[in-house]
């Protein structure tokens, strides 16, 4: 498999990034250690994570990097995988948070449940948009400069304090952002191609989009209103399935069937065949998941198929 190198870094890659909000959730350590132990046996090496993950479960996260932390250290193989988590996002003991004194609380606290020494990509979650820039950069220029962390990346962070974020690194000589996650699939692609895809060019970042798959709407599993009401994530994402969405699923069927192939790795192929994208976060918890989510990189579309998606998803 083709790897690719995380741009202004030395992190190589396969072209998937494990999503780990499921570890702690709909995982439990055991099924999470099959999962990457899978995953990793396939070739890929990129797992995300994020100090809240799964805070939704007890309010306050940490699940999911002690379980990959664990399997790291009983895997022994911390220096083939690439490992990204986040600092920021809110729980039910705080809000969203990007001040230094809470980024060097949580780093600490990231490395000791992932069993590491260092993490190499750190994201800023999620934009308190009150901190200033300066105090969450000189952070970052910290923690950097005590090898806690080899790379930034940006994730839920507005396009002017994404900016304000490369000036301020340019004027005081601290870390810049190589990376960006934003929400982008087929069928939200309005904001990050409108107000994201310019400074992703300008910048020359990475790119890592989350709910590549649209929180499962893109799987094509749910095919009637009263399917959204057999999971717990249907709720969120029935909005989708309104005359776009259909649209968008009944080409995904259509190609999936010409290639012998998945809505699902329909949808990531559509991602990884545009050049802004590095490498589409997922998530997988069964084998026939992650089926869909080792042949997207071997699926090339055509022309033809990539004009049907992008009229249907307009």
């Amino acid at each position: 498999m083709e790897k690719k190198i995380i741009k202004n870094t030395d992190l190589e890659i396969a072209p998937i990034n494990f999503g780990g909000n499921v570890f702690g959730w709909t995982l439990d350590e055991k099924q999470s250690f099959d999962i990457l132990d899978q995953f990793t046996e396939a070739g890929f090496n990129f797992i995300d994570t994020a100090d809240t993950y799964a805070w939704w479960v007890n309010g306050v996260g940490g699940q999911s990097e002690t379980i990959i932390g664990k399997w790291l250290k009983e895997r022994k193989n911390r220096e083939n995988v690439v490992i990204a988590t986040k600092v920021g996002s809110e729980t039910k003991e705080h809000g969203f948070d990007v001040s230094k004194k809470h980024i060097l609380k949580s780093i600490d606290e990231s490395l000791q449940r992932l069993g590491t020494d260092y993490i190499d990509l750190y994201y800023t979650h999620f934009d308190d948009n009150v901190t200033p820039i300066e105090e969450t950069l000189s952070a970052y220029d910290e923690i950097v400069k005590a090898g806690k962390v080899r790379y930034i990346a940006a994730s839920n962070v507005s396009p002017e304090r994404l900016i304000e974020s490369f000036d301020v690194a340019e004027k005081n000589n601290f870390p810049k952002y190589v990376a960006l996650q934003p929400h982008y699939n087929l069928v939200e692609r309005e904001n990050f191609e409108n107000k994201y895809a310019s400074l992703v060019e300008k910048y020359d970042l990475s790119v890592f989009p989350y709910w590549s798959l649209a929180a499962g709407f893109l799987t094509g599993k749910y095919k009637t209103e009263a399917d959204f009401d057999k999971t717990p994530r249907g709720a969120g994402i029935k909005k989708y399935f309104d005359q776009k969405g259909k649209n968008v699923l009944t080409v995904l069927e259509t190609i999936a069937d010409k290639h012998n192939s998945a809505p699902a790795t329909v949808s990531l192929a559509w991602l990884l065949a545009n050049p802004l994208i590095t490498a589409p976060i997922v998530s997988a918890t069964s084998q026939n998941q992650l089926k869909t989510l080792f042949d997207a990189p071997q699926l090339k579309l055509d022309q033809e198929d990539l004009n049907l998606l992008n009229e249907a998803s307009k």
